[in-house]
């Protein structure tokens, strides 16, 4: 039935031919009727009546069967999801294991000892047994009858189904009538065997895991230490025992509270029990777990032993209040200190991995709207801390970093790192302090990654873990405190176990960012802005047509003195300084001084500047530091693909609250917008060519937008061609 549910999640018609066989195959196996397979397969317009019979018929089976496990598979693939309550398929042979400490120390016990009664009183036993786990209408199943074996010659006596028909309180009312005659209740048992009772009630239609009514009680069990050690282990840690009875063998039976709701939570709870008995030396017998399971039944003997209660009601009260101990003396949480025993002597701080942001071991994240090149921004920062430069206008100190990619391919993401070292124009003295870990494609949550990323870090002393992005490996719903709490807790266990600086990148929320405040732009729950130690924010500003003029101008001065430096050492005897700032004039410059035959090439370099200055867009870094002085905003270029300062205070009163619309502003025509795409492809693809020819998809990567986007701007700009996925420059018309 559950496999018939889960194949309400696949859609036939986006599986091929072979796959549509395999699910056929795989419900055959499972024992399916055909006609499941039939009814589901009519979803597909390729259904063809009687084409599943006659497969069917010819689905004989094979060494390597196609099983269940393939359509749980194609569920997945497209989509299905297993609920949370998956513990619903645990086994009776699965476990579920404690991961905590030592609670005592089994070499230094001092050993309690314990003995039989003073007096024997068979009913007695017998019924204090009955009023400490059942209730008067529980329905109790014992055992009293049972079949010999032959083991090799040595007969061993094992017990039968036994009985089941009778309530605890009746035991009891019979028990209470014939006193120490306890064969009339429950009938004669053979001494050389003992007799046996079942802890938890049952329905009355059988001794099965599924004749359990509740699920109060578990039997512990060992005969790998001495009885006096088994009674002594199972006080020191305190387990919530309702009755510990001899068993007339080598070992105690502890009866203990569970309590609970349903199978799935007796098997936890259960597994929990054992792994902490098996944690501190105790080995329980762990064919006990069943709920239905026999024990010793008190107040019989077993080959002259008596069977008796050694005590009731010992430990902890409950299940819950003894697991919460339990993890109490395990909660690895350092010890309260005082202020006056370290007033003199600090512990010093962690050093600075950017000077004024951030501290070696602490954490930061850097938010932002999509474009604005926020990975572009950690590549330049993986390289500022490789080769010890600055960033951002922060120094930083050199270390050995990791970038965690989780977002480009390979090839690209190998291809930015180059691109911006160029960009930033220095040479790769320590790219080999750069380590590039690939997870497109193959990413996992963050609880699952961050063992795996702590267990490849802790081989290097890296001073900073950089990961890109954050929202590709979110565990939970992002607008959740709490899950989001949890989720942050992965950043500070790499922190702790790696010594490592932890940085990352988070997306804004949706809709307009100016009006808020720095901490507050980030998506999801608040818990992004409050948990890093550092947040930097970027946010996008307006550019005016006059900045954008003013920005022009600056391009093309900055080409006209690199040529006039080149081609004419001592320039700056005929071009004053107020020249240097206008665009004319060192134009006019180059006219004069500059021969006729470069005039072409400088050219193309201004108007090249040009569509890079219209390209570049203008952002505003703010931060919020929990270490640091609150710095001043700081004003930054993006031009692709590298950020840098505005030296010259052009975006200072710029007001950021008008970029929400910025790219959608009434005041620009449709002519205006053609304009900004035709010189946005033209520098992607100055970027990206080589021989002349760039590939249409590393494009659209480049500049953050969808291939179909890309072919389109390349059409609208009219002056490329397009072909199996590559583009380049038309030939000029001949003259």
């Amino acid at each position: 039935m559950e496999i018939i549910e889960i194949l309400k999640y696949i859609d036939p018609s986006r599986l091929n031919y072979q796959e549509w066989v395999n699910v056929g195959m795989a419900l055959k196996d499972a024992g399916c009727p055909c006609d499941v397979w039939d009814r589901w397969s009519r979803k597909d317009i390729r259904y063809h009546e009687g084409e599943c019979e006659k497969k069917w018929q010819g689905f004989s089976g094979s060494e390597e069967p196609v099983t269940a496990g393939t359509i749980y598979h194609y569920a997945l693939e497209q989509g299905y999801r297993p609920p949370q309550t998956s513990m619903a398929t645990l086994d009776w042979n699965d476990e579920i294991s404690y991961e905590g400490d030592l609670v005592i120390d089994t070499k230094s016990l001092e050993i309690k000892t314990f003995s039989e009664p003073d007096e024997w009183h068979p009913g007695k036993e017998l019924t204090r047994y009955l009023e400490t786990l059942f209730e008067a209408n529980d329905i109790v199943g014992f055992v009293t009858d049972v079949w010999e074996k032959n083991d090799n010659g040595k007969i061993k006596y094992l017990p039968t189904s036994g009985s089941w028909s009778k309530t605890a309180g009746q035991l009891i009312a019979e028990l209470t009538k014939y006193g120490d005659d306890i064969g009339a209740v429950i009938g004669d048992y053979k001494e050389e065997a003992g007799a046996w009772i079942r802890f938890n009630p049952l329905d009355g239609n059988g001794v099965k895991n599924d004749n359990v009514t509740e699920y109060r009680y578990a039997l512990i069990e060992s005969d790998t230490v001495s009885l006096e050690e088994q009674n002594t282990i199972i006080r020191e840690l305190e387990l919530p025992v309702a009755v510990l009875v001899y068993s007339g063998g080598k070992s105690l039976h502890a009866i203990v509270k569970v309590d609970a709701a349903d199978k799935n939570e007796y098997r936890k709870r259960v597994d929990y029990i054992y792994s902490v008995c098996a944690k501190n030396g105790f080995e329980i017998d762990k064919q006990n777990r069943n709920p239905s399971r026999l024990s010793r039944m008190p107040g019989v003997t077993r080959n002259g032993k008596k069977q008796y209660i050694i005590d009731t009601n010992i430990g902890k009260s409950s299940f819950d209040e003894w697991k919460e101990w339990i993890e109490g003396l395990n909660d690895d949480l350092p010890e309260i200190e005082n202020l006056a025993a370290e007033w003199d002597t600090m512990p010093p701080l962690a050093p600075p991995l950017i000077n004024g942001l951030l501290r070696r071991g602490h954490k930061m994240l850097l938010a932002g709207p999509s474009k604005a090149g926020k990975s572009f921004a950690l590549i330049e920062l993986c390289i500022a801390i490789a080769e010890g430069r600055p960033w951002m206008g922060f120094e930083c100190e050199r270390g050995r970093v990791m970038y965690v990619n989780l977002e480009l391919d390979r090839a690209s993401c190998l291809h930015r790192f180059k691109d911006v070292y160029t960009a930033m124009g220095i040479p790769p003295e320590h790219t080999g302090d750069i380590d590039i870990w690939d997870l497109r494609g193959r990413s996992e949550t963050m609880n699952k990654l961050a063992p795996k990323l702590i267990r490849r870090a802790q081989k290097h002393s890296y001073a900073a873990i950089i990961i890109d992005p954050i929202y590709k490996v979110i565990t939970g719903d992002e607008n959740s405190a709490d899950q989001m709490a949890h989720f942050c807790n992965q950043f500070d266990k790499i922190c702790s176990e790696t010594k490592s600086a932890v940085i990352y990148c988070h997306h804004h929320s949706k809709g307009a960012q100016g009006g808020k405040r720095s901490m507050d732009r980030a998506s999801g729950s608040g818990v992004f802005a409050r948990d890093p130690d550092a947040l930097l924010d970027m946010i996008e500003l307006p550019v005016s047509d006059q900045i954008r003029k003013t920005e022009e101008d600056k391009a093309v001065c900055a080409v006209c003195s690199d040529w006039l430096h080149r081609f004419l050492p001592d320039y700056s005897d005929v071009v004053s300084q107020d020249d240097e700032q206008s665009r004319t004039r060192m134009t006019e410059h180059c006219l004069n001084y500059l021969k006729t035959n470069s005039m072409e090439l400088l050219r193309k370099d201004i108007a090249a500047a040009v569509r890079r200055a219209q390209a570049q867009t203008a952002w505003r870094l703010e931060g919020t530091l929990r270490e640091f002085p609150k710095f001043a905003p700081i004003n930054i270029w993006f031009d692709y693909p590298l950020h840098y300062s505005d030296r010259n205070g052009t975006l200072k009163d710029v007001d950021p609250e008008e970029t929400w619309q910025a790219n959608f502003s009434k005041k620009k025509t449709n002519e205006q917008r053609s304009d900004e795409r035709k010189a946005l492809i033209d520098l992607i693809f100055e970027g990206q060519e080589n021989d002349g020819v760039a590939s249409v998809k590393q494009m659209a990567e480049a500049c953050g937008k969808s291939e179909d986007t890309v072919r389109r701007y390349l059409k609208e700009n009219g002056n490329y061609w397009i072909e199996n996925g590559k583009c380049g420059k038309k030939a000029e018309p001949q003259k």
